[in-house]
């Protein structure tokens, strides 16, 4: 067995230097594969394909290592292991255990956390991990044993079944959106930003804190560019008796690669810390829970309480990806996340596109493309598309669009970044953001259609495709690794 310490580097760039090994590897998987079915097999070739010709800046997405990969294909998906490590309501998991184990170690000592659940499947499981268990504790306190509570269920309607969250700041749906199970679960009433900054307003969320009295606070953000200050977050969850828990999804590679120190750091702040592994940590997709000591017997009950039977293959690769970040090399990868992005953002300030608080601090930038080009976001999506860029369509604060349409282009960096790319070619990729969006125009007269359809110049696009062709040309993904 290898020791963390001889573990390849995680930024000689996983996804751009592959071992001759691993190029054997997938040619054998996919042959294997298409021995069985070869459709699906053709379908995963064609995905690699796609994703060389089209730069990649969706903020949630990354790169994997080979290695991350591989290790998902294995007997480890074959078995059962609900409960936990030493407590399985199966037998035969001793090798569960063990990757388990290995998982929860790099995890806690990659982020300084006092304990690590690594079982949840995916952000939204691992954040009904954390609120199950912020409930289970709240049970346990004498006022609430005094008053005749006995068991989470009996907290339904109650005051201390609030939860504020920052829906209109860039949180997630599983922050308390209605049609989430989290918006079932809580009473929920969203912080928003300050409509001139578009920014997080302490004083303001503080006064709302007070007068909402929530029993679970919620920081962290899918969609907001700037870096929160999580003690400050924690002092107003202090003063009104709510637990603190953090989200970060979409950041959690800054904090692991020191890019978020103290009082940007929530390990350092917050009861309860969830996760996925897949965004900026460039691991597998999953998720994980990071708590106090307080917390982690609740925490541990996951399996059964929320989730379904552990999917072994998945800690394994989750094991592996925390191992590559703990290399000191992704320090330098999570501080090029931000360079890239700063590079990106200030790209796209001159050449005249609105972005919502002015810039960023953090591995993302959110365009207003209504105010910059008359366009809505699901128009903009899909004209980017067309021209070789994959973005997502996002809100924006107070969005006249909705949720659905939007107003708003989200990009990230991570991926790009893994590649390879640099600031003067995150620049070259705001001047095609400007160039195809600036040729695009809305297509529909009335109704829906007025918000999707568009038309975009036939020359810029073809230009464009090739621009992105040669931009990924100096950047091959997974080179060597032929279908």
């Amino acid at each position: 067995m290898t020791s963390p310490a001889s573990y390849p580097s995680a930024d000689s760039s996983p996804a751009r230097t592959p071992s001759p090994s691993a190029a054997v590897a997938y040619t054998a998987a996919l042959e294997t594969i298409a021995a069985a079915e070869p459709d699906v097999a053709a379908a995963i070739a064609g995905e690699l394909a796609s994703q060389r010709r089209q730069l990649k800046l969706i903020a949630s997405e990354n790169y994997a290592s080979p290695a991350v990969l591989l290790a998902m294909g294995n007997w480890l998906s074959d078995k059962y292991a609900e409960g936990t490590v030493g407590q399985r309501f199966y037998a035969g998991c001793e090798m569960v255990d063990r990757v388990e184990s290995i998982a929860a170690g790099h995890a806690t000592a990659l982020f300084g956390a006092e304990h690590a659940y690594v079982q949840p499947h995916s952000g939204i499981d691992a954040n009904l991990v954390g609120f199950w268990a912020i409930l289970a504790r709240r049970v346990e306190e004498p006022a609430l044993r005094a008053a005749g509570v006995k068991h989470v269920n009996d907290l339904a309607g109650a005051d201390w079944e609030r939860l504020r969250g920052e829906l209109d700041a860039g949180g997630h749906l599983t922050h308390g959106f209605r049609p989430n199970i989290s918006g079932k679960l809580f009473e929920q009433a969203s912080y928003g930003t300050d409509p001139e900054t578009e920014q997080l307003d302490y004083d303001a969320i503080a006064a709302q804190a007070r007068e909402f009295r929530p029993a679970v606070l919620v920081g962290g953000y899918s969609a907001y560019p700037r870096t929160p200050n999580f003690a400050i977050l924690r002092e107003i969850a202090d003063e009104v008796g709510a637990t603190f828990m953090v989200d970060m999804a979409h950041f959690a590679g800054l904090v692991a690669g020191g890019v978020l120190t103290g009082d940007l750091n929530p390990v350092l702040h917050a009861d309860v810390v969830t996760s996925t592994t897949h965004k900026s940590l460039r691991g597998p997709r999953g998720g994980f829970v990071l708590c106090t000591d307080e917390y982690a017997p609740l925490v541990d009950k996951g399996c059964p309480m929320v989730l379904g039977g552990p999917l072994p293959h998945v800690m394994a690769a989750k094991a592996i990806a925390f191992a590559e970040a703990r290399q000191p090399s992704f320090a330098g990868y999570a501080s090029a996340i931000v360079a890239n992005a700063q590079a990106l953002a200030d790209g796209l300030l001159r050449r005249g596109v609105r972005l919502v608080t002015g810039g960023t601090s953090n591995h993302l930038v959110l365009a207003d493309v209504a105010a910059s080009f008359g366009l809505t976001g699901r128009q903009a999506e899909s004209a980017l598309l067309e021209a070789g860029v994959v973005t997502n369509r996002n809100s924006i604060p107070r969005d006249a669009n909705g949720a659905w349409y939007t107003s708003g282009i989200r990009m990230g960096t991570p991926a790009l970044t893994t590649l390879g790319f640099g600031p003067d070619e995150l620049d070259e990729i705001a001047d095609i953001f400007a160039a195809v969006l600036g040729a695009t125009t809305p297509a529909g007269s009335t109704g829906a259609a007025a918000k999707a359809k568009y038309v975009l110049d036939a020359k810029v696009a073809a230009d464009t495709r090739d621009r992105c062709a040669e931009l990924l040309g100096r950047h091959r993904l997974y080179p060597g690794i032929e279908m």
